[in-house]
């Protein structure tokens, strides 16, 4: 399969977006753990798709403090049904609050056990910042587990005004 990519340039440092052509499939910041891990096929430059026009209009006003939802845009993140649920789950997450691991896998049915395999899930999140998986935190409230580092977990908590 063919995939489409172009980049944005944010606060945080480069974003790579990723498309199969419809729907945004990847977004990760420079330097990421897992960086196009869910890429199967072969990536060529293209910045001239409609769901970058329109994923770039949704981190531009991210970026200006406004709080558009994950549902404004066409996601097709690629995973195990698991860890579509949980991805599904994060999208829910309003802006500047935060969630534990342990309360997703509440959520999802499932003992206090799967809290590491919902870590997991979150850590393999293949779209950053629009599945807000920066809003999990751990059981204590510490800051714990975000693929593009800390830094920038606590960057973007700050930015929603929650820490």
């Amino acid at each position: 399969m063919k995939y489409y990519k172009t980049e944005y340039q944010s606060s945080l440092g480069k974003l790579t977006l990723v498309s199969d052509g419809h729907s945004l499939v990847g977004l990760w910041i420079e330097g990421q753990k897992y960086f196009e891990s869910t890429i199967d096929g072969e990536i060529v430059e293209r910045d001239n798709l409609n769901i970058f026009t329109e994923t770039k209009n949704w981190l531009d006003r991210y970026f200006k403090g406004e709080k558009p939802l994950a549902s404004e845009l066409s996601l097709s993140p690629k995973g195990s049904p698991f860890r579509q649920k949980v991805w599904s789950i994060l999208c829910n997450i309003p802006y500047g609050k935060t969630v534990t691991y342990k309360e997703i896998a509440k959520k999802l049915g499932r003992d206090t056990m799967s809290a590491q395999a919902v870590g997991g899930a979150v850590g393999h999140n293949p779209i950053s910042i629009i599945i807000p998986c920066h809003r999990v935190i751990g059981s204590d409230g510490s800051m714990v587990g975000y693929a593009g580092g800390i830094d920038r977990k606590v960057w973007l908590l700050k930015h929603e005004g929650f820490v």
